[in-house]
């Protein structure tokens, strides 16, 4: 009797809640696995997957969409070993999990922190509420790998954004592993979206998109591409965090300003009851 030949996995692209392979059909290798590398189209195809999907994240209650970042940290805690085996320290998993936790608590009291009524002179109520920007594009940071990733799309998304990350190119399996948590973690198809393969590739393409409202440059280290991605993203007025230092302590307190940076503020006058 011959022995089992084992399965060999390829890791694939995260695009509308389904794992496609490249348009392109092409991979690399990363740690003898096969990795699908993104094309321009991916990214396109990511961004109206990101778009589609804003409506019914946007709409959903502060409440629901802490209770998703959750799960995915429940989930997360439940395939500790599989990331550890993937060469994600065991204390980065615990960080990465604490890290969804800490912005699933922030789900339901930063429009209180940052939203409520102003004082006017006049008959009339004057209110503001925080609202998400939209379509963000997120270039990853290299490490750390796992909670360098939940840093920027955690804040991100518990916001009411959704995402199209470009993950690190020679980090992507715990990029794809973690897409494969949110799959099983009641988020909708389309609010992550997660692209492998070459940054200079895809980002130059969701920088110029004229249906992304911002990018999040973090993970870019290249300062000629992050002036060149800048460039491009002025074309639409696509708001842009700056990359991250190089000393960017990833273990520190978040703070609440990768969540503010990617919120917008609307203001509604109300005659006041007679």
């Amino acid at each position: 009797m011959s022995e089992r030949v084992a399965v060999r996995k390829t890791y694939k692209l995260f695009i509308g809640g389904k794992f496609p392979r490249s348009e392109s059909g092409r991979s690399y290798l990363v740690q003898s696995s096969n990795v699908s590398l993104a094309s321009r189209k991916d990214a396109r195809d990511a961004v109206v997957a990101a778009r589609a999907a804003v409506k019914g994240w946007a709409g959903a209650t502060a409440y629901n969409r802490g209770q998703i970042l959750y799960r995915a940290a429940e989930m997360l805690e439940g395939r500790r070993e599989q990331f550890v085996a993937l060469g994600v320290p065991g204390d980065e998993v615990d960080a990465a999990v604490d890290r969804w936790v800490w912005y699933a608590g922030w789900s339901d009291k930063l429009p209180q922190v940052y939203g409520g009524a102003n004082p006017v002179a006049g008959p009339y109520f004057n209110l503001s509420s925080p609202e998400p920007t939209g379509v963000v594009a997120v270039v990853a940071p290299e490490r750390p790998a796992l909670l360098g990733l939940v840093s920027v799309i955690a804040p991100a998304i518990v916001t009411g954004n959704t995402v199209v990350v470009a993950a690190s190119p020679t980090e992507p399996l715990a990029a794809v592993t973690l897409a494969e948590v949110l799959a099983t973690s009641d988020l909708p198809g389309g609010v992550v979206n997660i692209l492998t393969g070459r940054i200079t590739e895809t980002a130059p393409t969701l920088a110029a998109h004229m249906d992304v409202n911002a990018i999040d440059l973090t993970g870019v280290t290249d300062a000629e591409l992050a002036a060149d991605l800048e460039v491009r993203a002025a074309e639409n007025l696509k708001r842009v965090l700056r990359p991250a230092p190089a000393d960017q302590d990833w273990s520190a307190d978040p703070g609440l300003a990768r969540m503010t940076n990617l919120l917008e503020t609307k203001t509604v006058w109300h005659p006041k009851g007679v």
